[in-house]
C-alpha cells in the first residue's frame, strides 16, 4: 500500500485538526478585514500571522499551527502641553501675554452649558 505523500504546506494546513484550522484562519482573516474596513484612517495596516511548529516524536513528525490576527491601530491622542498655574493647569504659558484677551470660544461655550 502506498501512503499519501503530502508536498504542500497549505494542502497541510488544510487538514490539520480535520479542517478546523483552515476555519480558524478564515474567520480571523474576515476579522482582520471587517476592522480594516470600519477603520476611521484612509491607510490603516493589520497582520495575520500564521505559525507553524513542528516536533519530532520518534518516527513520527507532529504539526501544530497556530493564527494570530493584529488589528488596525486607531490614532490615539496627541499630548496637549499644560502648565502649573495657581494649583491647577493652563494651556497658556505664565510668562506669556495673552495675546487674545478674554476666554476662548470653547471655553465659554463649555461654560454656559453647565447647570448653574
Amino acid at each position: 500500500m502506498s501512503a499519501r505523500v503530502i508536498r504542500s504546506v497549505f494542502q497541510a494546513l488544510g487538514l490539520s485538526n480535520k479542517g478546523r484550522f483552515e476555519e480558524k484562519v478564515n474567520a480571523e482573516m474576515q476579522r482582520l478585514i471587517e476592522a480594516l474596513e470600519q477603520h476611521p484612517e484612509e491607510k490603516a495596516k493589520g497582520t495575520l500571522t500564521l505559525t507553524v511548529d513542528f516536533t519530532k516524536l520518534g518516527d513520527r513528525i507532529d504539526m501544530k499551527p497556530s493564527v494570530k490576527a493584529k488589528l488596525p491601530e486607531e490614532k490615539g491622542f496627541t499630548s496637549t502641553p499644560f502648565w502649573v498655574v495657581d494649583g491647577g493647569l493652563s494651556v497658556q504659558h505664565p510668562s506669556q501675554a495673552d495675546m487674545f484677551g478674554g476666554p476662548s470660544e470653547v471655553g465659554e461655550r463649555r461654560r454656559s452649558a453647565e447647570p448653574a
